[in-house]
């Protein structure tokens, strides 16, 4: 490892635990929310550099898909405004506390005392396809598969829900100016 990805590699797992820290010291959803998420963008950074991209860009992906969802629906439904009311996040704070405790010791004691494994001497060409193999073993085609069915069922979805395109609008041959709007009320009627 260099020493630009030793830098990168600190920097962003102190990032982490700051933005780990901030979700249990600010006092409201949406900003916990927001610092949950750029811990979590911070652990997929670590996870990139450590050699595994594509399972890096999955969790980032999926940290701020869930992230924006939750500040979605915390600002539609939340009955203070957009989740911003003073609030804490802090129940049982000795207990809490006695317990985190425990466990950081426990896990920085194991990362000391378990006898790591060995670097093997020749370095994968493709970490990418080994996650894979780790993860799924034989069932990577039907996963493969399953992602593109599910994929066309949402574009499909969404092409069978929209009423109007642009050809509605502009005509045939995207020509019609000015644009009729078919659901109605708009120039050109």
């Amino acid at each position: 490892m260099g020493t630009t990805a030793a830098v990168l590699l600190w920097t962003l797992g102190v990032l982490a635990l700051v933005g780990g820290v901030l979700v249990f010291t600010l006092n409201s959803m949406a900003r916990v929310t927001f610092a949950l998420l750029g811990s979590l963008v911070c652990v997929g950074g670590v996870v990139t550099v450590l050699g595994l991209p594509y399972l890096g860009v999955v969790i980032v992906l999926m940290m701020v898909m869930e992230m924006v969802i939750m500040a979605v629906f915390m600002i539609a439904y939340m009955m203070n405004p957009a989740g911003l009311m003073p609030m804490s996040m802090l129940h049982n704070k000795r207990g809490a506390l006695a317990i985190s405790g425990a466990v950081f010791a426990a896990l920085t004691t194991a990362v000391f005392v378990v006898p790591w494994p060995g670097r093997p001497r020749v370095r994968p060409v493709d970490t990418t396809v080994q996650v894979g193999m780790a993860l799924m073993g034989d069932q990577i085609l039907t996963m493969v598969t399953l992602g593109f069915v599910l994929l066309a069922t949402m574009v499909g979805a969404t092409v069978l829900a929209a009423h109007r395109g642009r050809y509605d609008r502009f005509g045939d041959n995207l020509d019609q100016r000015p644009a009729r709007d078919p659901a109605g009320g708009g120039v050109g009627r």
